[in-house]
């Protein structure tokens, strides 16, 4: 394993690094305007929600790993106290590239990009018209952690408002949809991920129940060269066993005759099978294949 201390790096390699390994990482689109009323738009990927009661939301415009500088963004939000958080989906992500090439101040990036100032309500900074979420946001506090080239500079950010096109909403629950919105994240490099298709999946939270926990799965299975270690963590977030004539009733099965026919019935067959249930979320059925043969 490569071993780095940050303190022998360059900051270019060492910010790279970092990029790439942390991510993906959502995009902070921040529209602000300066102490004359020029808007300014600009994204960031160093961003992410931190709070909901109050609701809290946290961006850093990195000073410039070039010059040192600080960002027009970091300059108006610290002379104005306010911004809008407009979150990025795929339809506008090249849009939202091409405002973060570094324009002279006053250059309005809205114009430059194509795209839609939307008046706020409770902030004097513009909207992105095209972001299918803005949050109407004041600056709470500003931390800046160094003077230096790369020093992340912590906009803290309370959310005073929220608007959401109706477009991304589930019609029945009225919540966002995770399919319609189809964000996008930032990776190192060049890279960005789009948050839809094959991508998305999901996961249970064990917040209600609680799970046997992997050393608690018998070293059988535990140690299994087929499982692998997502296997054993669906295996552990079981809260209760499949009983005895649970296992029996499942193993007479005219599927589970099928499964044997297609893998085999060695105790190592039957972790390709039980693999192959919980890579359709089939876990209890999984947990039967598998006591069956322990």
């Amino acid at each position: 394993m490569l071993t780095l201390d940050p303190k022998e790096l360059k900051i270019p390699q060492l910010h790279q690094y970092l990029l790439h390994a942390v991510a993906p990482r959502p995009i902070a689109f921040a529209s602000t305007i300066d102490a004359q009323g020029n808007p300014n738009l600009s994204p960031f990927s160093f961003f992410n929600i931190f709070s909901a009661n109050p609701p809290i939301a946290i961006f850093s415009p990195a000073r410039s790993g070039r010059t040192g500088q600080t960002k027009n963004t970091f300059d108006n939000a610290k002379e104005t106290r306010e911004c809008v958080i407009n979150v990025v989906n795929y339809d506008m992500v090249h849009q939202m590239s091409l405002t973060s090439t570094e324009y002279a101040k006053g250059i309005n990036e809205f114009v430059k990009a194509g795209l839609t100032e939307l008046p706020s309500i409770k902030v004097k900074a513009p909207r992105v018209a095209e972001s299918p979420v803005q949050l109407e946001c004041k600056v709470n506090d500003i931390i800046e952690l160094g003077q230096n080239g790369g020093a992340g500079n912590l906009v803290i950010c309370e959310i005073v408002l929220i608007h959401i096109n109706e477009n991304v909403l589930n019609p029945e629950t009225q919540m966002i949809d995770q399919e319609k919105i189809d964000l996008v994240a930032r990776l190192g490099g060049d890279w960005y991920l789009r948050a839809s298709g094959d991508a998305l999946f999901k996961i249970a939270k064990p917040l209600t129940s609680i799970g046997i926990g992997v050393d608690q799965i018998p070293p059988a299975i535990r140690n299994s060269t087929v499982l692998t270690g997502n296997h054993l963590g669906m295996l552990g977030n079981t809260e209760k066993l499949p009983t005895p004539e649970e296992i029996l009733g499942f193993t007479q099965t005219a599927e589970y005759f099928e499964l044997e026919k297609q893998f085999g019935e060695q105790p190592e067959d039957m972790h390709r099978i039980a693999a192959n249930l919980l890579h359709t979320g089939r876990v209890d059925d999984a947990w039967k294949v598998l006591l069956s043969s322990v």
